[in-house]
């Protein structure tokens, strides 16, 4: 259930709304890695969005060459991944 508008939500309730595998037609962020701070963002996306999302942690390169983890997330609705950016206050924004 959505706690700004009060409706119930269908994938909560069947237990589909976070994935375990990014899907193809998923629109991806990757933010920086910080302890703790995946807990706090898929809390954030279960209590403010509404459509299915991934979030996990993955290794990229940086721009010295080095590989540090990540967290990429995606959501399934293009337009929900405009309003987390925007939005989410646990984002570490640089």
């Amino acid at each position: 259930m959505l706690q700004k508008t009060g409706e119930p939500n269908p994938h909560n309730f069947f237990g589909t709304r976070q994935t375990k595998k990014c899907l193809p037609h998923f629109k991806i962020i990757e933010i920086k890695f910080d302890y703790s701070v995946e807990v706090k963002v898929s809390r954030w996306i279960y209590n403010n969005l509404k459509s299915r999302f991934f979030i996990g942690k993955v290794l990229v390169n940086t721009e010295e060459n080095r590989a540090e983890y990540a967290i990429k997330i995606g959501f399934e609705d293009p337009k929900e991944i405009t309003i987390f950016s925007l939005s989410c206050p646990h984002i570490l924004r640089s």
